[in-house]
């Protein structure tokens, strides 16, 4: 008992301390030697507690089983250049593995730090967790954090992610395809190092330990937001995980295309239905040689076409029209790739009026608004003197292709009816193939949902699931409130992560309001977790919340 826990530290984390009773006594079966009162007392409360649980959890599992989508439940609100950011940057010498003893080794993982706001006697800690790609870009985009940073007094954190940046555990032979290398890139090791910089942290420096953590992310590292309140809830005190699609790997494999083609139709029919109408039209005009001659010429290729490039063409047009309806923010931005504002609107509308007129056949005349269109994503500058395909994102993140080899498993199909890509089906089977040549691994598709629990959250408190509609990884996203602490807020006119982005003259409402619900909640979870931490510096023993049974 000496350390056990004496106190109920909630409503459903309850202490039973029986004052005659020895080691797990009350787990034994029922004897008729059980003389003490106070066991058969603690045995009954337990099942009177199970029963509670039980209707909970059939309670929440119907609850789990309805249809995806909003409900009363979730927020949902209808609704200048680019900020730059200085911090200092620092290495952290980590664990290469933290969860076997096969290695006693270390990586340097780099993190950006800011204290220009902090308050050292009772300023919180926003913990960025660093996702697929270099930290200094995700610090740039996340300039929500730094808005509030001085509203809060806190002290700003961003963790890169091991394997990306210049956190690599074995140099430059961590992105070699070599399972005995690349096997240590996981999420639930990434989680690790964020608790462990966190409590190194905390443990060296004691202005930290005071300080309140609240986790922030977009996309994968909103998942990873979620994921560590949910596995550290002793380190982490709350979480804003926006755009963060942790229910991705069991959603409909066609859903994430419609919402790209929703946003698209939006502009008018037309703008859809000439990307759809594409696929068919690059197949037969690049079946001969005067076919890829004229698509070479017409779209500035900076190397020829030729017919082994034919599928990676297309596969980077799917690309293109996904990432700009994910960047579809009311103002330019350089994420990914400079663009302007409202860029899918900019691609629709420079497809309508491209230059045409003189053309008759219809194949060239689609194909010539495809390039017009494609422009907007590859050249908005004006400074591309072609047509690049090899042009890579600016954030660094070669690496997720293993991770969706392995355990970030996220099924696509299209079938170029409902939505306005090339038919594909998902296949598994020739999906695994792919990665078994590539990375020397076996994907683990329900690894996540079996580590984590996918929508079935019911167990978890302090998170905001922040989505907007416009965003194609809403398909993915917590839709429903789960609870009055696992909270979801809809933005319907909000592109990817746009919360999580600075303010901006050109806001919609909706996102300013969902920022004000964020704050509202991040000042609940900083004071609860300040409550706590004066509860726990108490003297040992039970109190008056404590079943004491006798």
């Amino acid at each position: 008992a000496s350390g056990g826990v004496l106190r109920s530290i909630s409503n459903s984390v309850i202490a039973v301390v029986m004052p005659d009773v020895a080691h797990h006594f009350h787990l034994r079966e029922a004897h008729p030697n059980d003389l003490a009162a106070s066991v058969l007392k603690a045995r009954n409360i337990i099942k009177e507690n199970i029963k509670k649980w039980i209707v909970q959890a059939e309670k929440d599992y119907v609850n789990d089983e309805q249809a995806w989508g909003t409900d009363e439940k979730s927020f949902i609100y209808h609704s200048p250049s680019e900020k730059t950011y200085s911090y200092e940057t620092k290495y952290f010498d980590q664990r290469i593995d933290h969860f076997s003893l096969t290695t006693d080794g270390f990586f340097k993982q780099k993190y950006l730090i800011n204290d220009t706001y902090w308050d050292r006697r009772s300023g919180p800690i926003f913990f960025y967790t660093g996702n697929e790609g270099d930290i200094e870009a995700f610090a740039q985009n996340s300039g929500f954090m730094w808005d509030i940073a001085p509203q809060f007094r806190a002290l700003l954190i961003f963790a890169e992610h091991r394997y990306y940046g210049e956190s690599l555990p074995f140099g430059k032979d961590s992105t070699k395809p070599d399972p005995s290398k690349n096997g240590y890139l996981t999420s639930e090791q990434a989680l690790a190092d964020f608790a462990y910089l966190i409590q190194s942290l905390k443990k060296e420096n004691p202005s930290y330990a005071k300080s309140a953590v609240i986790a922030f992310g977009g996309s994968y590292g909103g998942m990873l937001a979620a994921w560590f309140r949910i596995k550290f809830p002793h380190i982490c005190d709350g979480a804003i995980a926006a755009s963060a699609p942790v229910a991705q790997f069991d959603a409909p494999c066609n859903a994430f295309g419609r919402i790209v083609t929703a946003d698209y139709a939006l502009q008018g029919k037309g703008c859809a239905n000439t990307i759809r109408d594409s696929w068919d039209i690059i197949t037969n005009m690049s079946a001969t040689d005067d076919g890829l001659k004229w698509m070479s010429e017409q779209f500035r290729f900076c190397k020829p076409l030729t017919k082994n490039d034919v599928t990676a063409f297309k596969g980077y047009l799917n690309e293109l029209w996904t990432n700009v309806a994910m960047m579809d923010y009311p103002y330019s931005t350089t994420f990914l790739m400079p663009l302007p504002g409202n860029p899918v609107k900019q691609i629709c509308k420079s497809m309508m009026y491209a230059d045409t007129f003189a053309e008759n056949d219809t194949r060239k005349i689609n194909l010539k608004q495809i390039f017009a269109g494609a422009s907007v994503y590859f050249n908005h500058t004006g400074d591309a003197k072609c047509f690049d395909m090899g042009t890579a994102d600016d954030i660094g993140s070669s690496m997720w292709d293993y991770q969706a080899c392995t355990e970030m498993v996220m099924p696509f199909c299209f079938d170029g009816k409902a939505d306005m890509f090339e038919k594909a089906d998902w296949n598994y089977t020739a999906f695994a193939e792919t990665c078994k040549n590539k990375w020397k691994v076996t994907p683990r598709p329900q690894m996540a949902n079996l580590m984590y629990g996918e929508k079935k959250l019911h167990g978890a408190s302090n998170i905001i699931f922040s989505n907007g509609l416009l965003d194609p990884w809403a398909s993915g996203g917590i839709l429903k409130s789960i609870s009055r602490s696992v909270v979801s807020i809809i933005i319907p006119r909000g592109a990817h992560h746009l919360d999580l982005r600075a303010s901006h003259p050109d806001d919609p409402q909706g996102v300013i309001k969902a920022r004000n619900i964020e704050k509202k909640y991040i000042n609940q979870w900083i004071t609860q977790a300040d409550r706590d931490k004066d509860e726990d510096n108490q003297a040992w023993g039970p109190d008056d919340k404590s079943i004491i049974v006798g």
